[in-house]
């Protein structure tokens, strides 16, 4: 495998030196602010210089090249793969209820045999995540996993876009087939949030709406809790998602394993509910988290560990690092500390690239189910052998 990458900032139209042009470029990974990705201009100069690859990615909330996170950037990795050949197949979403279907779709659309393993990049604002993974595994083979993240568009939750081998576009999702024996493919999710406040029962909801806990409207105490913050949402509740558990997991600490976390995207005054990234299921409990600095950045490396445990004591030539809006807007200044985290742990001779998204997926380690998450840090590497 052979992987290269460029940064270009606000201004700067892509330009491939040769070097970079020496591959045919199978696969480019194309990150980028909504505002830059609008732009055709950078994406058709890509397609220019690599007419053959497949180019697939989103829009963000801050890129990630290496241990530096940018805003207001575009990055373009480039990998040629020796063993490995590829697929992609496309859909479009325009309400959260087709989710299921388009998950199914992309799969159905994709190859089966030799099939290893299925990257995904989504609209962040028109789909349910849960329902998406749901379908996305409900015809897979048991072997073959899922990962990837919903694109996002800063703290803003206006437009998100997905590059589907073609310009940029809202109501898009990709997904990439990797075929091969020879790829090694890694994961790890990990947060580091802590819980506070009751477990609070869901007693109304629809899907990734929610309208009551322990019977009572879910916005109006989800506002006291916040108290000045409240005022800013949907955005400030970035810093405060809910901790997710079924019945059997109350009292579970663990957001590790102990369930999982989700994000607000939209808030409905009039119905007093909230609009979450995935389901919010009836009976299940919700628990308010806040941010700890450290156990953030603990958990970074703590998915980075995860992620190469399969890698058979090699180090892997590319890692996808997908984090949440919400650690970003938490850890401010230091987030890089958290990137620089993950390449310490994986070494230097892995490339980074990601996104900060409205939405990570993938199983919390090998065996586990896939999921999606918030506020996590989320990886996929990758290694031929």
């Amino acid at each position: 495998m052979q992987v290269s990458q460029c940064v270009f900032p606000d201004g700067q139209i892509p330009h491939f030196p040769p070097h970079l042009r020496t591959g045919t470029g199978q696969l480019i990974l194309f990150f980028g602010s909504t505002a830059l990705l609008s732009d055709s201009a950078y994406f058709l100069p890509l397609r220019k210089a690599f007419p053959d690859a497949i180019i697939a990615g989103c829009s963000t909330a801050g890129e990630i090249h290496g241990t530096t996170v940018s805003d207001d950037t575009v990055v373009v990795t480039i990998i040629d793969f020796e063993h490995t050949h590829l697929h992609f197949s496309k859909v479009e979403i325009h309400e959260a209820a087709h989710s299921f279907a388009a998950g199914q779709s992309l799969i159905e659309a994709l190859p089966v045999t030799d099939l290893q393993h299925v990257l995904i990049f989504s609209d962040g604002l028109k789909v349910n995540g849960t329902e998406l993974v749901r379908g996305l595994k409900a015809d897979l083979p048991s072997h073959v996993e899922v990962t990837g993240g919903l694109s996002a568009d800063g703290a803003n939750f206006q437009k998100t876009l997905v590059c589907a081998n073609d310009i940029p576009a809202e109501g898009q999702i990709v997904a990439v087939g990797l075929y091969g024996q020879r790829l090694k493919i890694g994961y790890g999710s990990v947060g580091g949030w802590d819980t506070f406040g009751p477990d609070r029962k869901i007693t109304r909801s629809k899907g990734n709406v929610l309208y009551d806990l322990d019977g009572k409207p879910a916005l109006e105490l989800y506002k006291n809790y916040l108290g000045e913050h409240a005022a800013g949402l949907p955005s400030t509740a970035l810093l405060f998602p809910l901790s997710l558990r079924n019945a059997w997991q109350q009292g579970n600490e663990s957001n590790g394993n102990g369930g999982v976390v989700r994000t607000i995207l939209a808030v409905d005054e009039a119905e007093q509910s909230m609009t979450f990234a995935g389901d919010m299921p009836e009976g299940a409990y919700a628990r308010l988290m806040k941010a700890n600095f450290e156990r953030l950045i603990d958990g970074a490396s703590g998915a980075a560990s995860i992620s190469r445990s399969t890698m058979e004591d090699r180090p892997a030539e590319l890692a996808l690092l997908i984090s949440c809006v919400g650690r970003k807007l938490v850890l401010k200044q230091r987030i890089e500390e958290e990137v620089e985290a993950v390449g310490e742990m994986l070494g230097a001779e892995t490339l980074l690239t990601g996104f900060y998204s409205y939405g990570e997926i993938s199983p919390h380690m090998s065996g586990g189910p896939c999921e999606l998450h918030n506020q996590t840090m989320t990886i996929t590497t990758l290694l031929e052998i």
